[in-house]
């Protein structure tokens, strides 16, 4: 269950709070299964980044002929593009997200606790604070990791530079755009990422609690049973399920737009802005 300041006695037993937390265990199993999660959804991530930088006329229209593009030229590896990048600079980011979550959630909770608002509601609140402010301490160290190895994804692609690997990247960036280069989009990722984890977390915590109260397991209610791992586990899903569908609304065709920047040419996409303007004025 989501770590917060209350206990719930009809779930019959107390939420985790953050000082009593086996802060050892905390790190190593939830950087295990990041990493677990991170190995098994790359690949997706590869594809979803060349389709969002194909120019008109690019053969590759959809993620079906992406992928066997991928596996035709280069195998499996061809889908794991930049995943040692994104795995030696995303455990960082995890751990400063996952503490900041944490202890903002604690705070929030306390500051909603006096406000007349329904269990829903005040996790709603505190739990969308919490990831909105753990997304803005993220960002800080993952947006460099994500200019890389997004580069590292669509190099050789559609007219992109080759690399040799994510330290020649940086390197390049560095030599030809300094320090901002690798902050490409820094703006636009927290535009993106920081609502968007506000929403994901604000989802989690109150629809869980809806599903909780739903299913006769709050706290008017006279049961105290405690509920099945089974069902705690099917909550948290369908929970997780919710939260996610209400986040991709707004990260979508926003992170479209900080993937093209990150990897094109600003000043190619000012220009196709322009022409496109142009063209749909005079046209």
């Amino acid at each position: 269950m989501d770590s917060a300041t209350q206990t719930n006695p009809a779930f019959g037993q107390a939420e985790v709070n953050w000082d009593k937390l086996d802060k050892t265990k905390f790190y190593t199993v939830g950087a295990g299964l990041f990493t677990g999660l991170t190995v098994a959804l790359y690949p997706v991530s590869v594809v979803k980044t060349r389709l969002q930088v194909a120019s008109k006329d690019a053969v590759e229209r959809n993620a079906l002929s992406v992928i066997k593009g991928l596996l035709k030229s280069e195998g499996i590896p061809g889908l794991y593009r930049g995943f040692g990048t994104v795995i030696t600079g995303a455990v960082p980011a995890r751990i400063i997200f996952l503490t900041a979550l944490e202890t903002t959630k604690i705070a929030a909770f306390k500051a909603v606790e006096p406000l007349s608002l329904s269990e829903p509601a005040k996790a709603a609140v505190a739990n969308g604070v919490a990831g909105m402010t753990s997304s803005l301490f993220a960002q800080a160290v993952f947006v460099p990791i994500d200019v890389v190895s997004q580069k590292l994804m669509v190099q050789g692609y559609a007219g992109h530079t080759a690399y040799s690997g994510g330290l020649d990247v940086a390197r390049k960036i560095l030599k030809s755009d300094g320090v901002r280069g690798l902050y490409r989009g820094f703006g636009l990722s927290v535009v993106t990422y920081s609502p968007s984890s506000a929403v994901w977390w604000a989802s989690y915590g109150s629809s869980q609690r809806v599903i909780w109260s739903f299913l006769g397991h709050d706290n008017e209610s006279q049961e105290l049973s405690k509920p099945k791992e089974s069902t705690i586990m099917l909550v948290q899903a369908v929970g997780g399920i919710i939260a996610g569908a209400t986040a991709s609304c707004i990260t979508t065709p926003l992170d479209t737009i900080k993937t093209r920047l990150q990897v094109i040419c600003i000043f190619n996409a000012i220009g196709s802005f322009i022409f496109s303007l142009h063209k749909y004025v005079y046209d």
